[in-house]
């Protein structure tokens, strides 16, 4: 099951929605966790108990809110719960395993864990304005002040990051006692939040006044900023690589694969003088040989999968390179086109990839296949060619599948949105690539994009609830009666 990043967020709000632009790599973000797994939450007194329930109470009903996803509210709500459980009783075998696990996550983790009670702090007593300026140096006076009067805080910021690694490690056990090969497959984001604790923390080894992003290419036509400082090349080799293989080693923990969104920035990263134009920016190549070979060696001892989201403008011979090394590449269904422009035959597929119709950076296959992309870069002054020609191109790109599809006998005349969606999933069964994937949004119907490349705050990125093809929210519960979701995997299933 492949998940979007778990990476850390502000801890306190407003809390920044998308995944991929996280306050550390390396750590969870505690709002996944389920305080009713908690050990503790079992033992708690009458009185305590009625407080964590209260907590779920203020929030209960936003699971069913169709509009924009609160992740403020929910985290306020299970912050306060999470506060009552951390101040239960420990057993003395309990307090081991959380004082072992600090241990072993060590200077990493009490950093991390500083930040965010500063954070805190700082937004108690200055709500809305920076930091002073002392306390951006992690080796300052100030700084090693807070570490000592704000010993509590640290401590609670710890607590949350093992009980975060526990139900992480439990949720692996499970799925592969219950019969998974690979289990869960972490997603590590390509970079970090530039005011975030990696940020702050690592800042010897990041590049500073940049961030990076991609170049303009057809679907992003103005090109993209993704607003996160860059690893500085030669900082991280004179640091021996030491942040990357500890970021590497925490990820892999519980996770029998793991996709590298973006894996050419191993290679090379397209910088931004920050605040630039996205169009403007200049390639800085970093030392592929180290970078992959860390990258293969951690997954190796985690005894996991490593997938390479290698898609946009990639020189040929990388993908021949991480092919070498065994590291799987990303097929797009909608991205893989022969050579006059027309669908790629299942069969020139790689076989060394994970391919899937769609990705979180496209509308769901049911809103592409009815041209929904062009009407929402539109919409959102994206567009660098006419919205005309761009409507046209989206019709020829639909009529080509779908012809595509009939010739191969998977679709019949006039195919429902349905039929098109469970035959582009059988088309890919047809590949060779030795993984295929089903994204969540296709097996129920939705038609709206989870994120829109090249936006911020003019659509709602990763606060689109899970609906069906009728607009109606998709609880976790409901999926296993899904008719939809079960016809979509008998397609899956077919010899």
């Amino acid at each position: 099951m492949l998940i979007n990043p778990l990476h850390a967020a502000e801890p306190v709000g407003p809390m920044a929605p998308s995944p991929y632009l996280p306050t550390s790599r390396r750590f969870v973000n505690p709002i996944y966790i389920r305080v009713e797994e908690i050990r503790e939450t079992a033992y708690l007194n009458a009185a305590d108990r009625s407080l964590v329930e209260w907590s779920f109470d203020a929030v209960r009903e936003l699971s069913a809110d169709p509009g924009p996803i609160d992740r403020d509210a929910a985290w306020a709500a299970k912050r306060t719960a999470l506060e009552v459980v951390r101040a239960a009783p420990r057993s003395a075998a309990r307090q081991a395993e959380l004082e072992e696990f600090c241990a072993r996550e060590g200077r990493g983790l009490d950093d991390f864990a500083l930040w965010c009670a500063i954070t805190e702090q700082q937004a108690e007593q200055r709500p809305g304005q920076p930091w002073p300026a002392e306390l951006h140096d992690i080796t300052s006076p100030a700084v090693a002040r807070l570490r000592d009067e704000l010993a509590d805080r640290v401590d609670h910021y710890r607590w949350l990051q093992w009980v975060a690694d526990e139900q992480l490690s439990d949720a692996q056990r499970t799925a592969r006692d219950a019969g998974m090969s690979v289990g869960i497959m972490q997603d590590l984001a390509v970079g970090v939040h530039p005011e975030g604790a990696d940020a702050w923390a690592l800042r010897s080894v990041m590049a500073e006044g940049v961030s990076v992003g991609a170049p303009p290419d057809m679907y992003n036509q103005q090109g993209q900023d993704w607003s996160q400082p860059p690893w500085h090349p030669q900082a991280l080799a004179r640091a021996g690589y030491a942040p990357y293989r500890d970021l590497l080693r925490t990820v892999l923990r519980h996770a029998g694969a793991i996709r590298i969104d973006h894996i050419i920035g191993l290679f090379r990263l397209w910088w931004l003088p920050r605040g630039g134009a996205a169009d403007q920016g200049t390639y800085v190549r970093y030392d592929h040989e180290a970078l992959v070979g860390i990258l293969c060696l951690e997954a190796q001892r985690a005894g996991a999968v490593v997938i390479g989201e290698d898609l946009g403008v990639v020189e040929p011979w990388v993908r021949e390179y991480l092919e070498d090394r065994g590291v799987l590449g990303t097929s797009i269904l909608w991205f893989e086109k022969g050579a006059d422009g027309s669908p790629l035959a299942p069969e020139r597929y790689r076989r060394l990839a994970l391919t899937t119709v769609t990705t979180h950076d496209l509308p769901p296959t049911a809103g592409y296949l009815a041209g929904e992309h062009v009407d929402l870069r539109d919409r959102l002054g994206l567009l660098e060619r006419d919205v005309e020609t761009e409507r046209r191109a989206a019709r020829t790109e639909r009529a080509e599948m779908v012809r595509t599809l009939s010739n191969r006998g998977l679709v019949g005349d006039s195919p429902s949105e349905r039929e098109l969606v469970e035959a582009m999933h059988r088309f890919i069964k047809q590949t060779p690539s030795v993984l295929l994937g089903v994204a969540l949004a296709d097996a129920v119907g939705e038609r709206r994009a989870q994120n829109q490349p090249g936006t911020d705050q003019e659509y709602p990125n990763w606060r689109v609830p899970l609906a069906d093809a009728g607009g109606n929210v998709v609880m976790l519960d409901e999926l296993f009666d899904s008719a939809r979701l079960r016809s979509l995997l008998a397609a899956m299933r077919e010899h």
